[in-house]
């Protein structure tokens, strides 16, 4: 895995959506679960993932474009343009966030949660 922590073992995240259980992928997982730790979300839990308020942030950022893309390549490079506006330590403050969001998740028996 390109990206690993001190122990070199990188960590894979993901939920019971049905492409991430699919044959294809759990036999894949299989076969490379000694490459990460793998870390199994609620599958109706996206707060859980770190993924979506980056998905957040860049929608926002593309949306306020004037004028709004107009071709698939014109919104990947709006896309490309607003990741590289984000602050260095940007992804390292949301990985940071998850003790936080994990403690409120079991804190909330998995109902709604406030942060």
């Amino acid at each position: 895995m390109p990206i690993v922590h001190s122990d070199e073992f990188g960590q894979f995240q993901q939920d019971s959506a049905t492409p991430h259980t699919s044959r294809v992928a759990t036999k894949w997982l299989q076969e490379h679960s000694s490459d990460f730790r793998h870390f199994h979300c609620p599958p109706t839990y996206p707060d859980m993932n770190i993924i979506e308020p980056i998905w957040v942030a860049l929608q926002c950022a593309v949306q306020k474009r004037s004028p709004p893309p107009g071709t698939p390549m014109d919104l990947r490079t709006a896309l490309q343009d607003s990741w590289c506006e984000k602050p260095p330590g940007y992804l390292q403050t949301l990985v940071d966030t998850m003790p936080r969001r994990v403690a409120s998740l079991l804190w909330a028996r998995f109902g709604p949660k406030r942060y």
